[in-house]
C-alpha cells in the first residue's frame, strides 16, 4: 500500500496514536535529531479519544518532545499530565472537550509542565470537588506555563493551582461556578495579560492555607462580570481577591462590574495595589482589611463604586499604608441596605498616610479617618475633594488616637468640609472655619474649602 502524507498519519494514530511531525514538515523545516519531532495527534468528533491522547502524552513526556493537537475537537475525560508535558495545540482552534468523569487536566509533582494554544471546554459538567477543584488542576508543579488558552464553561474553578510556581498568560477564563483562577500556596507565580470574565463568584483568587509569603504577582489582566452567587459580606463576588497572602503585587489591571470589591485584600501583608483601573463595583473598589499589616495603594482609577479604597479592621490588627496619588470619583450610596451604605471615597484607621488623591462624587465623604476608638497616627495631606457631603470627618471617639489634616483643598461639600463624627455620623461644627485646636490629638491646618 502506497502511503502518502495523510494515510501515515491516520494509519499511525489507529495504531499508536502518534505521528511525527516530520512528516508534515515543509521543505523549508530544518532537519532534527533523531528523537527530536514532536508527536502530532489527530481529531476525531465520532469517539472518546481519552486513552489515546494519554498514551500520546505519556510518550511524548518519556521522550521530552511535544505533543501537537491538530485543529479540531478531541472528546476526552480524565488525562493526567506528566513532567514535561508539551501540549501544543494549532492557534485554538484545537478544543479538547470534557466527556465527563471526576476530573479532567490534573498534574502532580510534575515539573515545566507547558500548555499552550489550546481551547479546553468543560462542558458544564461536573468534577469530583475530593480529586481536582478545577477544570486544570495543577499540585505541586514547578515551572508550568499556561499560555494562549481558552479555558471555559465548567463547574468549581477554571484553573486549580496548589503549592505550585509558574505563570499564567494571555489566557482567557470564563463562565465558572466558582472563580477563573485559583491559587492557593504558591511557589512563584505570575498571572499576566489574561482576560477573567463572567465567573459567578471570584475572578482571581490568590490564597494560602495560612498567613504567610506567597509574592504572586497579578498584572495587566482584564477582568469583567464577577457576581457574588454563593452569597457571603465579601469573600465572593470580587475581581482579585488576596487571602492571607503575603506581598502580592495587584498592578495594571482593568476590573470591572463586580458585585463587591475588584481588589480585595484580607489579612493579606504587605500588599501592593498600583496601577489598577477600576469601575462599576458593588461595594468597596479597593479593600485592605482584617489582620493585614502594611499596604500601598498607589496610583489607582476608580468610578463607580458603594466607597474608592478602605483600609479598615485596626480592631482586628489592620494598619499601615500608603494611599496615594489615586483618582476616586462618582460614588453611590447603597440605600436599600439597612447599615452600610456607604458613599466614602477613601477611609482608613491606623497608622495611614492619605496623599494626593482626587476624589470626587462621595455623597457621604470624600475621607473619613477612624472608626470609634479605632483611628491611630492618621496623616491627611495634600488631597483634593471636590462635590462631596462631608469632605473630611473624623472619629470624635475620647479614646481615638491623633489625626492630622493639613493642606487639602475641599470643593463643594454640602454639610462641611472637615467634620467630627461618631460611627459615621457629623457631629460639632465645621472644624475648617472653627478656631483650631489646641494641642490635644487633632491637628488642623493650612487648608482651602471653597
Amino acid at each position: 500500500m502506497h502511503l502518502d502524507r495523510r494515510t501515515l498519519l491516520t494509519t499511525g494514530l489507529a495504531t499508536t496514536g502518534l505521528a511525527t511531525a516530520a512528516v508534515a514538515a515543509g521543505p523549508r523545516d530544518q532537519p532534527r535529531e533523531q528523537g527530536q519531532s514532536p508527536f502530532v495527534l489527530l481529531p476525531d468528533e465520532t469517539r472518546d479519544q481519552t486513552a489515546e491522547l494519554q498514551a500520546a502524552i505519556d510518550q511524548a513526556a518519556e521522550r521530552g518532545v511535544p505533543l501537537t493537537l491538530a485543529a479540531g475537537t478531541f472528546r476526552v475525560g480524565a488525562l493526567a499530565l506528566r513532567a514535561n508535558t508539551r501540549l501544543i495545540g494549532a492557534s485554538r482552534q484545537t478544543v479538547l472537550e470534557f466527556s465527563g468523569g471526576g476530573t479532567f487536566l490534573t498534574a502532580k509533582d510534575a515539573k515545566g509542565i507547558r500548555l499552550e494554544s489550546l481551547v479546553l471546554d468543560g462542558n458544564g459538567l461536573g468534577i469530583d470537588a475530593t480529586r481536582a477543584t478545577g477544570l486544570i488542576q495543577l499540585d505541586d508543579c514547578d515551572g508550568f506555563s499556561l499560555c494562549d488558552l481558552e479555558v471555559r464553561r465548567g463547574l468549581l474553578n477554571g484553573i486549580s493551582l496548589s503549592r505550585s510556581s509558574g505563570s499564567v498568560a494571555d489566557c482567557w477564563v470564563h463562565d465558572f461556578s466558582q472563580a477563573g483562577l485559583l491559587s492557593l500556596d504558591a511557589t512563584g507565580l505570575t498571572i499576566s495579560h489574561n482576560q477573567v470574565t463572567d465567573c459567578a463568584n471570584n475572578g482571581i483568587q490568590i490564597w494560602r492555607s495560612a498567613p504567610g509569603e506567597d509574592g504572586s504577582i497579578v498584572s495587566a489582566n482584564r477582568i469583567e462580570r464577577i457576581a457574588a452567587k454563593s452569597g457571603g459580606s465579601g469573600q465572593n463576588g470580587n475581581g482579585i481577591n488576596v487571602f492571607r497572602a503575603g506581598g502580592v503585587l495587584v498592578s495594571g489591571n482593568r476590573i470591572s462590574d463586580c458585585a463587591y470589591s475588584a481588589v480585595r485584600g484580607n489579612a493579606a501583608r504587605n500588599i501592593q495595589i498600583i496601577g489598577n483601573a477600576c469601575r462599576t463595583i458593588g461595594e468597596v473598589a479597593l479593600y485592605a482589611e482584617f489582620a493585614f499589616e502594611g499596604a500601598l495603594i498607589a496610583s489607582n482609577l476608580v468610578e463607580g463604586a458603594a466607597s474608592g479604597i478602605a483600609v479598615t479592621n485596626f480592631n482586628e490588627g489592620g494598619r499601615l499604608a500608603v494611599v496615594q496619588g489615586n483618582l476616586v470619583r462618582d460614588l453611590f450610596r447603597r440605600e436599600q441596605e439597612p447599615v452600610d451604605k456607604r458613599g466614602v471615597g477613601i477611609s482608613v484607621e491606623a497608622d495611614a498616610a492619605v496623599t494626593s488623591n482626587v476624589i470626587e462624587g462621595a455623597p457621604t465623604a470624600g475621607i473619613i479617618a477612624g472608626w470609634g476608638a479605632y483611628l491611630r497616627d492618621v496623616a491627611i495631606t495634600g488631597n483634593l475633594i471636590r462635590s462631596s457631603g462631608v469632605g473630611i470627618l473624623i472619629s470624635s471617639d475620647p479614646a481615638a488616637g491623633a489625626c492630622l489634616v493639613s493642606q487639602n483643598m475641599i470643593s463643594g461639600a454640602r454639610d462641611g468640609a472637615i467634620r467630627a463624627m461618631d460611627h459615621g455620623e457629623p457631629n460639632g461644627p465645621d472644624l475648617a472655619s472653627a478656631e483650631p485646636p489646641k494641642g490635644g490629638r487633632i491637628a488642623i491646618s493650612g487648608n482651602l474649602s471653597v
